[in-house]
């Protein structure tokens, strides 16, 4: 059966996210080109592996010859200090598309964060076109890839669709990611509209379930065609609601829970 790409590639594929979107890739693409800084599982059938760093401009260029499309999962994810955050989320967010524009790549689909919003209060709703209020320097440099690829569209034709991506693990790890899960099948349906969808311009989408109270809204990324299929409701015995969740602290205030209280650190 012929699949709908020729190549696709996916960075980040030896991280978390990148290992649960590595098979799936293979049921939409002749070949996918897995790449990390880091070792990744041995090849399979319809893959080729091809390590990069983000940051070597040179090594991005050839890790972009002759694919169709990008699934940007690459960078760092966690607030450790700038100056770590800066090869991969910044300068080599910028390799990715300008290697992009060199060799004709259409698409990208960037992970983003829903970080990049932290600083609304738990009791608002937040759009896409929200102005962008991070709560850390990790989101800082989200922000600067939805700005990036908001350029590339605009001057060079690329197309994106930024992830705002919120908790994706097997289950919630505590009361906030009730309201941020966003289980595995739903962040593969959400890639999978990313890329099939005809034309998506640059567009901005919330990466969350089916929860059971919201703090985003996915109204305006409706031309993306996501529907969620799953839901933090089938964890509700993990975190009751008698159960004590609120000291008044900032974290429990604020949407982005304690990535609010992060230090900056050179």
């Amino acid at each position: 059966m012929e699949k709908p790409f020729d190549r696709l590639l996916l960075t980040g594929a030896a991280g978390g996210l990148g290992r649960v979107l590595r098979p799936r890739l293979r049921e939409w693409a002749r070949i996918v080109r897995v790449s990390d800084r880091e070792a990744c599982e041995p090849a399979e059938a319809g893959e080729e592996i091809a390590h990069a760093d983000l940051s070597d401009a040179a090594a991005v260029d050839r890790l972009l010859d002759g694919v169709d499309a990008v699934v940007q999962f690459g960078g760092a994810s966690l607030e450790v200090p700038f100056a770590e955050l800066v090869p991969a989320n910044v300068t080599g967010l910028l390799n990715v598309y300008e290697a992009a524009r060199r060799h004709g790549v259409r698409r990208i689909v960037y992970a983003s964060s829903s970080h990049v919003v932290g600083f609304y209060r738990q009791s608002e709703t937040v759009g896409t076109d929200a102005p962008l209020r991070p709560d850390c320097l990790y989101a800082v440099t989200k922000c600067f890839g939805e700005a990036l690829s908001r350029y590339y569209f605009d001057r060079f034709g690329i197309e994106t669709v930024c992830l705002r991506i919120g908790s994706s693990f097997p289950e919630p790890r505590n009361a906030r990611m009730m309201v941020s899960y966003l289980g595995y099948d739903d962040l593969v349906e959400l890639v999978r509209c990313a890329l099939f969808t005809p034309r998506v311009d640059h567009s901005i989408i919330y990466g969350v379930s089916d929860n059971p109270v919201r703090w985003w809204d996915n109204a305006q990324a409706g031309h993306l065609g996501f529907h969620a299929k799953e839901s933090s409701r089938r964890f509700a015995d993990l975190f009751p609601p008698a159960a004590p969740r609120d000291n008044g602290g900032p974290e429990h205030v604020y949407q982005g829970g304690p990535w609010v209280l992060s230090t900056p650190r050179q």
